[in-house]
C-alpha cells in the first residue's frame, strides 16, 4: 500500500518509493494519465515527480536548441522587442492584457 497525502492546488498526491513504482510503474502511469500526481521517494533527499508530457511540448530541449533560443532572444532585445516591468502593478497588468 502507498501513503496518499493531499495537494493543496492539484488535487491528490500520491508519494511512493521507488521500489514501489519499479513493481507496480504501469499502475502509477495510469495514475498520471488520470489526472493525479505522483511523487517518488528515493533514498534520503531525493524525490521525483512524474509529469505526463504532450507531443507539443517544447520543455525539452537540446542544448543547441537552448542556446539558440537565448541568442534569439539576445537578439529581439537588441531590436527593442521586449516589455520593461518595472513593478507588481506593471506585471499584473500585463499578465491580464495577455
Amino acid at each position: 500500500m502507498h501513503p496518499i497525502g493531499t495537494c493543496l492546488k492539484e488535487g491528490i498526491m500520491i508519494i511512493i518509493s521507488s521500489k514501489e513504482f519499479r513493481n507496480k510503474q504501469k499502475s502509477y502511469l495510469d495514475k498520471v494519465d488520470e489526472g493525479l500526481e505522483v511523487l517518488i521517494r528515493r533514498g534520503k533527499g531525493k524525490s521525483y515527480k512524474i509529469v505526463p508530457m504532450k507531443e507539443d511540448d517544447d520543455s525539452l530541449m537540446s542544448k543547441e536548441e537552448f542556446f539558440a533560443k537565448i541568442d534569439r532572444s539576445l537578439q529581439d532585445i537588441k531590436e527593442g522587442r521586449f516589455t520593461r516591468i518595472s513593478g507588481k502593478k506593471e506585471l499584473k497588468d500585463y499578465l491580464a492584457s495577455l
